[in-house]
């Protein structure tokens, strides 16, 4: 008696498609039709192997790859489907198993609904079509699959499996972001922690000694089912990597960023890091976590490399002190008398041949400096004119202007092209015009339309994302009169009123010190 496997598949396209238009594609029908087709051609069934929620495309399904190895064993030599395509749709896999492999290894392939038997000879040209059009469905597929995710990413649309850490999908709408309020508070610690001098490693071991799951252990916690192929415990602890990378995430000032991976091909599981050129960005989709002022500071700071001490904090001024001459950073250091100084980075890394002065600088005298010197800028603001300062330093109001003069322009020449297109509507009409010449009028007409509409969208986009800056400078005002009568200098403080400071070399003679403050207001 010949002995059959029997082999079904189904994937999630191939499921919708089986709601929608064809039952019979479901894995118990397709089970049902292949029982009854051996029974009556009176073989015995070896077994029924069965994927779900696999493409015909992926070659790591793990049925597929046991009724293999068993088919190699010599455990039955009949191959059982309801489709080709139900095997493999990729032709390399359908070239190396059914007219190689299967052949060395005595097994028949049999497919009931489009007659493939590779008992006939004379269907191997069949079965090879059946191929191609199988990868070429599956190609069309995933181009139509990427067009509607692309459209999607470009409204604001979150079309990710899950959240990033700190939001939730909307019950309502899967692809809307909400606030996840437990997770949302560890992120604004976080960002909180990092702008208090703490570096990542230091806010790693914070967040371990209280306890808190990381992002992959919570996410599982919470009942998703979610893997992250980098992590090789399930610890569920935290580090520097995870930190950096909440702290760099764009996603947490309510702004949709997406398209930043994309996958080799539609035959490979393998995808390509993107250039933040290619992603796809959309402002202001979901309500955010961190204000856009804390998020700016904390990119600030990164940029810098700030580093924390053996404490696992920076101190206050770190990242903010260069030297006024070689524009290195200072860095602190003590002397033999236990008293701490800034100095010029490059003067203590160039050796013998100093290619630079120290620049040095006691820490508590800068301290006093600044902090003197920041009670007297405060002195001559008032929020009016800091909010006004602020505006015109930035140029915004003057970029608001200039983008709007350009809207109305542009809005007058739609109204213009509109106009046209109706006049020469009415010339064809009373003759004046013949079917050819209104084409190639209405033709060029309407298309400039578009054009300028689509420019008139682009600068729309661009003016409300100026008035979002603004709305962040006047965050920034509000921030900056909080400070106002502060008691000692913080490292909050300093990050958000102060962008550098230069030191200069202390002349020998007079002993004087040029030191350049350079606000953020």
């Amino acid at each position: 008696m010949e002995l059959v496997a029997i082999y079904v598949r189904l994937s999630d396209e191939d499921r919708d498609k089986a709601c929608e238009f064809d039952e019979s594609e479901s894995i118990q029908n397709q089970k049902n039709l292949l029982i009854k087709y051996a029974t009556e051609k009176g073989w015995g069934i070896y077994k029924i192997y069965c994927d779900e929620d696999y493409s015909g495309l992926d070659k790591d399904r793990p049925e597929f790859n046991q009724m293999l190895k068993d088919a190699e064993q010599g455990k039955f030599n009949i191959i059982l489907c309801k489709h080709q395509s139900r095997f493999s749709r990729d032709i390399e896999t359908v070239e190396k198993y059914l007219h190689n492999k299967f052949v060395e290894w005595g097994i028949r392939f049999v497919s009931v609904v489009d007659g493939v038997d590779t008992l006939d000879r004379h269907n191997k040209k069949s079965r090879q079509v059946n191929a191609l059009i199988n990868e070429w469905y599956c190609e069309d597929i995933s181009e139509s699959i990427r067009a509607v995710f692309r459209l999607k990413q470009n409204q604001g649309k979150f079309i990710g499996s899950f959240a990033c850490y700190g939001y939730r999908k909307d019950e309502k709408d899967k692809n809307k972001l909400v606030i996840d309020e437990e997770a949302a508070a560890v992120v604004r610690q976080i960002f909180e922690w990092y702008l208090q001098g703490f570096g990542t490693q230091k806010i790693a071991n914070l967040l371990n000694e209280r306890g808190i799951p990381n992002p992959t252990k919570y996410k599982i916690l919470k009942g998703l089912k979610y893997k992250n192929y980098f992590v090789k415990d399930n610890l569920g602890l935290w580090n520097k990597t995870t930190v950096k990378r909440i702290l760099k995430n764009r996603m947490y000032v309510g702004d949709m960023v997406q398209h930043k991976y994309e996958k080799i091909s539609y035959k490979s599981n393998k995808v390509k890091n993107l250039k933040s050129s290619d992603w796809v960005i959309v402002e202001n989709t979901h309500e955010a976590i961190i204000d856009k002022t804390t998020f700016y500071n904390v990119q600030e700071r990164l940029k810098k490399g700030v580093k924390s001490t053996g404490e696992g904090r920076a101190h206050i001024f770190a990242g903010k002190v260069i030297c006024k001459d070689c524009k290195s950073t200072m860095v602190k250091v003590k002397n033999g008398a236990g008293n701490t100084y800034l100095r010029c980075k490059l003067y203590a890394i160039s050796g013998k041949n100093k290619l630079c002065t120290s620049h040095s600088i006691r820490f508590d005298r800068l301290e006093r400096i600044v902090e003197e010197r920041l009670k007297e800028h405060f002195k001559l603001l008032n929020e009016e004119i800091l909010l006004e300062r602020l505006k015109k330093e930035n140029g915004l109001n003057r970029r608001i202007k200039v983008l709007e003069r350009e809207i109305a322009k542009i809005h007058q020449d739609i109204l213009d092209r509109e106009k046209a297109i109706k006049n020469i509507y009415l010339d064809k009409v009373k003759g004046l015009l013949d079917e050819t010449q209104f084409m190639v009028f209405n033709d060029s007409f309407l298309k400039e339309k578009n054009e300028l509409i689509e420019r008139k969208k682009f600068l729309e986009i661009q003016v409300e994302s100026i008035k979002n800056e603004e709305d962040r400078i006047q965050l920034l005002t509000e921030r900056i009169k909080k400070y106002i009568g502060f008691k000692s200098l913080t490292h909050e403080l300093i990050n958000e009123l102060i962008d550098y400071i230069e030191i200069g070399e202390k002349d020998e003679q007079t002993k004087e010190q040029e030191i350049i403050i350079h606000w953020l207001f």
